[in-house]
C-alpha cells in the first residue's frame, strides 16, 4: 500500500500541514530574522531596482571598454545629475501646482456640488429614485475625498519612510553593480554539477523575470507619463505637470494604475469645462494604445505572460493585505513564484523521463 500514488499523497499533505503547524508554533524563533529583513527590506528593494535600471548602462560602458568602477561612478554621476534636474526644473512647478490643487480643493467641492444639484433641477430624464443615489453622492462627497485623502496621506508616509532609506541604497547600489555576477558562481561552488546547472538557469529565469517586468514597467510609466503631460498641455488643462507625474506613479501598478490615474484629471477637467473631462478620456486612452500596441511588446514581451484576471485578482489581495506596497510587488512577487515553479516543474519532467528511459 505505501508505493500507491494515493496514499503518498495522503502522507504528503498530513506532513506539509504538520511542517506548518510546527512553523507556526516555534514563530517566535524567526521574529528575528523577520525584523533584520524588515531593517533592509526598503534599501535592498530600492537597490534592486536602480541596479536592474542601471545595468544596461554598465554593460554599454564595459563594451567600450571602461573599468567597471570607473563605469559605476559614472552611473552614480548621472544619477546625480538627474536628480538635480528634477529639483531644478520639475519639482518647484509641481509643487506649485500641488499647493494651488490642495487649496483649490473645496471651491472644487462646492463647484462640483452645485453643478450636480443645477443638473438635477433641470432635467426629467433620469427617473425618481436615482436621484435619491445622487443626493447621497453630493451630500457624503466630502467624506469621501477624505477618506481618499488619508489614503494619499498614508502612500505619501510610505514614501516618506522610502526616502529615509535612500541613505543606504546608493551602497547598496554600489556592491550589486560590483559584485552580482559574482553571486551565482559563489552559490555553485557549494553544489554539485547537475544541481549548480539548475541552480544557473533557475537563477537565469528569475533575473530575466524582474528585469522585464522593472525595466518594461519603468518604461511603459515615462512613456505614458509624458503622453499625458503633452496631450494636457494641448487642452490646457490645469495641474497638467502634476496629474501626469501622479499618472506615471500609477502607472506602475500594473492594469488597474492607468484607471486610478485618469480619476483625479478627470475631475479635475471637468470641474474647469466640462468637455475636457472627455478630452482626457480620449487622451487616456491614446496613451494606453500606443503603450499597450508599441511598448509593452517591445520592453516586456511576453516575459511576464499573466492574464488580466490574475493580475485583477492579485492586486486587490494584496492591496487589503499590504496596501500600497502590495499593489506594487504583488505582480513581480507572482511573476517570481511563476518562474521558480515553472523551473522546478520542467526539472521534474526531465528527471522523470530520464528515469523511463
Amino acid at each position: 500500500m505505501i508505493h500507491k500514488r494515493w496514499f503518498q499523497t495522503i502522507v504528503a499533505g498530513i506532513l506539509i500541514s504538520l511542517l506548518i503547524l510546527l512553523l507556526h508554533e516555534i514563530q517566535f524563533f524567526f521574529e528575528p530574522v523577520f525584523t533584520y529583513i524588515g531593517a533592509i527590506a526598503l534599501p535592498l528593494i530600492g537597490g534592486g531596482i536602480l541596479f536592474y535600471i542601471s545595468r544596461p548602462v554598465l554593460h554599454f560602458l564595459e563594451r567600450y571598454k571602461v573599468h567597471r568602477l570607473i563605469a559605476i561612478l559614472i552611473i552614480f554621476l548621472l544619477y546625480i545629475l538627474l536628480g538635480f534636474l528634477i529639483v531644478q526644473f520639475i519639482a518647484p512647478i509641481a509643487q506649485q501646482q500641488f499647493t494651488r490643487l490642495i487649496n483649490n480643493l473645496p471651491g472644487m467641492i462646492d463647484m462640483f456640488g452645485d453643478t450636480i444639484s443645477y443638473w438635477q433641477q433641470n432635467q426629467d430624464i433620469i427617473p425618481s429614485q436615482f436621484d435619491s443615489t445622487i443626493n447621497n453622492v453630493v451630500e457624503n462627497l466630502q467624506s469621501y475625498l477624505q477618506d481618499a485623502s488619508k489614503i494619499i496621506i498614508n502612500v505619501i508616509s510610505q514614501l516618506i519612510g522610502f526616502v529615509f532609506a535612500l541613505v543606504l541604497i546608493p551602497f547598496f547600489l554600489f556592491f550589486m553593480l560590483k559584485d552580482g555576477d559574482k553571486f551565482v558562481p559563489f552559490i555553485q561552488k557549494f553544489l554539485s554539477k547537475r544541481a549548480a546547472k539548475s541552480f544557473g538557469k533557475l537563477a537565469h529565469s528569475v533575473d530575466h523575470t524582474l528585469n522585464a517586468f522593472i525595466l518594461g514597467q519603468m518604461t511603459v510609466s515615462i512613456v505614458v507619463g509624458l503622453l499625458l503631460l503633452v496631450g494636457y498641455l494641448i487642452i490646457d488643462l490645469d495641474y497638467s505637470l502634476t496629474l501626469s507625474l501622479f499618472a506615471m506613479l500609477m502607472n506602475v501598478i500594473p492594469f488597474v494604475g492607468p484607471f486610478l490615474a485618469v480619476i483625479p484629471a478627470m475631475l479635475v477637467g471637468l470641474l474647469q469645462e466640462p468637455i475636457l473631462a472627455l478630452w482626457v478620456a480620449i487622451i487616456m486612452v491614446i496613451a494606453q494604445q500606443l503603450e499597450g500596441n508599441f511598448v509593452s511588446p517591445n520592453v516586456m514581451g511576453k516575459a511576464l505572460s499573466i492574464h488580466p484576471l490574475t493580475i485583477i485578482t492579485l492586486i486587490l489581495a494584496a492591496g487589503s493585505l499590504a496596501g500600497f506596497l502590495g499593489l506594487l510587488f504583488a505582480i513581480p512577487t507572482y511573476a517570481v513564484l511563476k518562474a521558480i515553479t515553472t523551473h522546478f516543474y520542467e526539472e521534474w519532467l526531465e528527471r522523470r523521463k530520464e528515469t523511463h528511459d
